[in-house]
């Protein structure tokens, strides 16, 4: 088992409504043993069931807007983790109206006496903001371009400190007091007044990794800055380039247009998703991809996409 996961696995891809194949939107993000829930498009936790993922270790969860392929799971999964005896607040990131939405649902369903909080987070739809942070991991909100409010989402991991060379401590006798400062660039003098640089002293930290999610947009050139350089971009692709214009007037993006963002953006990996039910074959969608941005896959459902530690 990966001690270090920065994993993506795709719970559900199809947009509007689920196909005979596919779910609506879903994913799960595990960040060094943290999960993270994005979107909960209908049928979200039976397929976090098949991917055996424990439904109790997800305690955030980010709803890009309140279209209900990406939402309509919610309820039942707060119905089921009642139902499981979960004690541990449910911080949920969302536009401030799904709040009022779910409160009715709970009232109507006699559920007032859930076991845990419901923690809601109101997204701003007008600018960037950090919305979590923590010792491992740093996630960012961003405006898109739908038809109502959305939002796309950054994860970030948190900077590491670099690894003290254990054969130098015994080396240049350096005291447990040193230790802290050396790792944060200092130089260490021996008893003697030798200056030895922090570049001997230290190896040079694994870089952090990254990933973006664009949910329901048209092509907007202005996420470009916010998507920069992640290693793993997944952005919708609804259409094909023969529906270019019903990509417009439904805000929308086409594979092509998924690719032109990736490929402005500079990042490493492009996933396309949110396919309409039109396409039973995603191929011909990863091959338009393909023409620009070389890098780039079609989603599969019920897949795990790894990003691996780098130097």
């Amino acid at each position: 088992m990966d001690q270090m996961p920065f994993q993506l696995t795709i719970l559900g891809s199809s947009s509007a409504t689920p196909t005979s194949e596919r779910y609506p939107t879903a994913q799960v993000l595990n960040v060094l043993g943290q999960f993270f829930l994005i979107d909960c498009g209908e049928g979200t936790q039976h397929q976090i069931r098949k991917n055996n993922i424990s439904l109790l270790k997800i305690n955030h969860i980010f709803i890009s807007h309140l279209h209900g392929d990406h939402f309509f799971g919610l309820i039942g999964l707060i119905s089921t983790l009642e139902l499981m005896g979960r004690k541990t607040d449910l911080h949920i990131y969302a536009h401030s109206e799904l709040q009022k939405y779910t409160t009715s649902q709970i009232k109507y369903l006699k559920m007032e006496d859930l076991g845990y909080q419901l923690i809601f987070h109101p997204l701003n739809f007008k600018k960037p903001q950090t919305i979590f942070e923590n010792k491992k991991i740093i996630v960012k909100s961003f405006p898109l371009n739908h038809r109502i409010d959305c939002c796309g989402f950054r994860f970030d991991e948190q900077k590491r400190e670099p690894n003290i060379i254990k054969e130098q401590i015994n080396r240049y006798n350096i005291p447990i007091r040193a230790i802290k400062d050396i790792k944060e660039g200092e130089d260490f003098v021996t008893e003697t007044g030798n200056i030895i640089l922090n570049s001997k002293l230290v190896k040079k930290p694994l870089k952090p990794r990254s990933y973006a999610f664009c949910s329901d947009t048209c092509y907007f050139e202005k996420i470009v800055e916010q998507i920069k350089k992640v290693d793993l971009l997944y952005h919708e692709a609804t259409f094909a380039e023969t529906e270019k214009k019903l990509a417009k007037k439904t805000f929308h993006s086409t594979a092509k247009q998924a690719a032109k963002i990736a490929s402005l953006a500079k990042v490493k990996k492009l996933l396309i998703g949110h396919f309409s039910a039109r396409y039973k074959d995603t191929k011909v969608l990863q091959n338009e991809a393909r023409t620009i941005f070389r890098n780039s896959f079609a989603v599969r459902e019920n897949k795990t996409y790894s990003i691996q530690l780098k130097k």
